[in-house]
C-alpha cells in the first residue's frame, strides 16, 4: 500500500497542506513543535478513524476552525482507495471510502493497512492489561473484519448487562439477566478466540523481530483468563466456561452491580524468558519489546491480508541506543515508510527528506 497525496485542511497546525511523498521511505525533519507528528498523525487516522495519540477528535480541529478535513488516496496492489475524513466542531463526522460512506467503520480498517510506532508505545509494556487488550484487539480488527464485529458485540452487551445490573441490583430479574449474559458469552468467547489466533500467528514474528534487534531470550505473550477458559479452543466450550463462570459469579456481582469477568478483565502479558517485560525487564529490553510488537504486527498483517502496510516510525531512533538503531535497518520494509526526527544525523538510513516548519513541508 503506497500513499500517493495527502490533503489537510484546518488539521493540528496545518491550515492547508497538500503533500506527496515518495513511494519508500520518506524522512520528515524539522524541530519539535513544526507539524512532523501530525502528519503521521493524519495518515494514520485515514486506516483507522481515530488519533494514533489517543485524543478526542475535537483535538484534531485547528484553532479557530470550524471543522478538520484529511484526505487521502493509496494505491493498492490492484485498485486506489481514496479516504475522505471531515471532522465538525458540531456534529458528527463524515468519513467516504471512495466517494461513499462505508457500510461499516471496520471496512476502513482493512481497506488502508497503517502500523504506526511510537514513543508512547512503551504503554503497551509498562502500563496496565487495557493497553494489551487493545493492542490485541486493534491487530484483530486489522486482519478479520468480523473480530471487530465481535468486538463492538461484546462492548454494547457488557454495556446493556452492567446498566441492568446497576438499575436493579439484587431485584434483576434473572430472565432478563440470562438473555444479556447469552450474548456476552457468544459475543466474548469470539473476542477471546481472536485475541488467541493474533498472540498465536504473531509469535515467531514478535521472536523474529525482538532477535534481530538485539535482544536475546524467548518473548511470547501468556494470557491470562478470568473466566475459567484455559485450555478451551473451540467457541462452543469457551462460550460453555464463560456462562458458567457467570453462573458462578452471579450472587458477586448482583450486590456489587457490575460484570467481574470477561474479555474487558482478562490479563495479557509478554514475557521475555518467564519474566514480566512490565516489572522484571530493562530499559532497553521494554523499548526493544515494543518494537518488536509493531514490526511483528507489520510482517503479520502483510502475510494474512496479502498487503503492505504503510509504516510509521514518530522519533523512534532517538529512542534507541546506536546498536539498536543500526538494526532496526534490517527490519525495515520494503514498502512506503515516514520517519519523524528533529536531527538531521539521528536517522541511519537513506530515502526522500522534506523539511517541516511552521506547518509547511517542502523538500
Amino acid at each position: 500500500m503506497i500513499l500517493s497525496w495527502l490533503e489537510l485542511r484546518d488539521f493540528r497546525i496545518y491550515e492547508s497542506l497538500r503533500f506527496e511523498p515518495d513511494a519508500g521511505v520518506n524522512i520528515l525533519v524539522g524541530d519539535n513543535g513544526q507539524g512532523k507528528t501530525s502528519v503521521l498523525e493524519a495518515i494514520a487516522y485515514l486506516g483507522a478513524t481515530r488519533s494514533f495519540r489517543g485524543v478526542p477528535d475535537e483535538a484534531l480541529i485547528r484553532d479557530g476552525a470550524p471543522a478538520a478535513v484529511i484526505r487521502g488516496s493509496f494505491e493498492g496492489a490492484a485498485s486506489e482507495i481514496t479516504v475522505e475524513c471531515e471532522v465538525p466542531v458540531a456534529g458528527r463526522r463524515r468519513i467516504l471510502l471512495n466517494a461513499k460512506r462505508p457500510v461499516r467503520m471496520r471496512d476502513v480498517l482493512t481497506a488502508v493497512p497503517v502500523v504506526a510506532f511510537l514513543p508512547d508505545d512503551l504503554d503497551i509494556i509498562k502500563r496496565g492489561s487495557s493497553i494489551r487488550r487493545d493492542y490485541l484487539d486493534d491487530l484483530a480488527a486489522r486482519l478479520w473484519p468480523q473480530a471487530a464485529a465481535a468486538q463492538t458485540d461484546y462492548d454494547k452487551a457488557l454495556r446493556q448487562r452492567n446498566s441492568l445490573l446497576k438499575q436493579e441490583g439484587r431485584a434483576t430479574d434473572p430472565i432478563a439477566l440470562s438473555v444479556w449474559d447469552e450474548r456476552l458469552a457468544t459475543s466474548g468467547a469470539k473476542v477471546l478466540g481472536h485475541r488467541r489466533a493474533v498472540a498465536t500467528d504473531l509469535q515467531p514474528h514478535l521472536q523474529d523481530a525482538y532477535t534481530v534487534v538485539g535482544g536475546s531470550g524467548d518473548l511470547a505473550w501468556a494470557y491470562r483468563s478470568t473466566w475459567g477458559s484455559h485450555g478451551i479452543m473451540d467457541q462452543a466450550g469457551l462460550v460453555e466456561a464463560f456462562l458458567g463462570t457467570l453462573e458462578q459469579r452471579r450472587t458477586k456481582e448482583l450486590e456489587i452491580r457490575t460484570t467481574t469477568v470477561g474479555p474487558h478483565r482478562d490479563e495479557p502479558e509478554l514475557m521475555l524468558d518467564g519474566r514480566h517485560t512490565r516489572t522484571r525487564a530493562s530499559q532497553g529490553e521494554q523499548r526493544t519489546t515494543a518494537l518488536a510488537l509493531r514490526i511483528g504486527a507489520y510482517r503479520l498483517i502483510e502475510q494474512i491480508r496479502d498487503q503492505v502496510p504503510i509504516l510509521l516510525l514518530d522519533d523512534v531512533f532517538s529512542e534507541l541506543d546506536p546498536a539498536r538503531a543500526s538494526r532496526v535497518l534490517n527490519l525495515l520494509p520494503q514498502g512506503q515508510v515516514f520517519v519523524t526526527t528533529a536531527r538531521q544525523d539521528e536517522v541511519p538510513i537513506r530515502g526522500r527528506r522534506w523539511s517541516v516548519q511552521e506547518g509547511k513541508i517542502t523538500g
